[in-house]
């Protein structure tokens, strides 16, 4: 199998991947295609399919495994399938853990990674907490390892929201060491837990779409939520270092148009904010000039509000 990652223009592929997405369209003379998204653990790739109704094209949907016949070809700077023809594959043809994608960083040396990270939270009430959701709750830490932190933006893939969060609070303990102000058993906790929501507003692979609770409710009251129930459970829990903690959960985003129901009014919420935003649009960088090649202008970026490009090697 050629995976998605290698694949370069020119290429013809003969392979069975999982559709991703699947959706209809028209073009600008009225002809009837078929917009594909085709993924394997690699990454994704746009795919074309120019004629719909031809006897080569079996009948699939998404998340439908797919033996995919074309040729590979760049439009617009990033590359794109033109398919031929279509399969589709029936169970035992193909191995799922070949289409699901995964984070290149071990998963068990990051979560070990991030269990150091609570065993050196000194407050007792935090570490409890902590240890609350990531030691003793067996069913939390099995989807918090295999989810990711977004369907699209960054860290789209399974171990995203394990390798956010843990690029978070290594971000989170600089900011300790650089600004003596910041509560860091504080911070810590929050950058641990900014995202624990994710865990319930996203479905798991391969669909990695929003579920009904993530939809109506979000994240980020979903992780309040969360931390309030286990808050609860542990005797003699200080209010106002609750209301604190929540407090940084529900700012990290830092602005109300950007989801958060109030703006930071902590500096432990102003780093968190900080931190989280650097991690996800760095990682979004990253996937975006992932395969990409030259120092050609990529066309205009939304999330960043500019005209993106590689660095030159000069």
């Amino acid at each position: 199998m050629k995976y998605i990652k290698d694949l370069k223009e020119g290429d013809r592929v003969f392979d069975i991947y999982l559709c991703k997405h699947k959706q209809s369209a028209v073009t600008k003379n009225g002809k009837a295609y078929d917009n594909v998204i085709l993924q394997d653990k690699t990454g994704t790739i746009d795919a074309k399919i120019w004629d719909p109704n031809s006897a080569g094209i079996a009948e699939f949907d998404s998340l439908d495994y797919i033996e995919v016949y074309g040729d590979v070809n760049s439009f617009q700077g990033s590359l794109q399938i033109s398919v031929k023809r279509v399969r589709l594959c029936q169970e035992g043809e193909y191995d799922p853990a070949d289409y699901l994608p995964v984070s290149a960083k071990n998963i068990d040396d990051m979560y070990k990674e991030l269990l150091g990270f609570i065993g050196r939270v000194e407050n007792q009430y935090l570490r409890k907490l902590l240890e609350t959701f990531f030691v003793e709750d067996e069913a939390f830490m099995k989807a918090f390892r295999s989810s990711s932190a977004a369907k699209t933006v960054h860290h789209g893939f399974v171990g995203g929201l394990l390798e956010h969060t843990l690029s978070v609070t290594r971000l989170c303990e600089y900011y300790c060491a650089a600004y003596p102000l910041l509560k860091k058993d504080l911070l810590i906790t929050a950058a641990i837990c900014h995202d624990i929501g994710k865990t319930r507003e996203l479905s798991s692979f391969p669909d990695n779409d929003y579920t009904d609770e993530g939809q109506l409710i979000g994240h980020i009251v979903i992780g309040v939520e969360m931390l309030d129930e286990a808050i609860r459970t542990i005797p003699d829990f200080p209010v106002r270092l609750a209301n604190e903690l929540k407090h940084c959960i529900i700012a990290h985003h830092g602005e109300l148009e950007y989801g958060s129901p109030k703006k930071p009014a902590l500096a432990e919420a102003v780093a968190l904010n900080l931190a989280d935003n650097a991690d996800a649009k760095m990682q979004t960088l990253t996937e975006i000039f992932k395969g990409k090649t030259g120092t050609d202008w990529l066309g205009f970026n939304r999330l960043f509000d500019s005209n993106l490009r590689r660095t030159s090697g000069a």
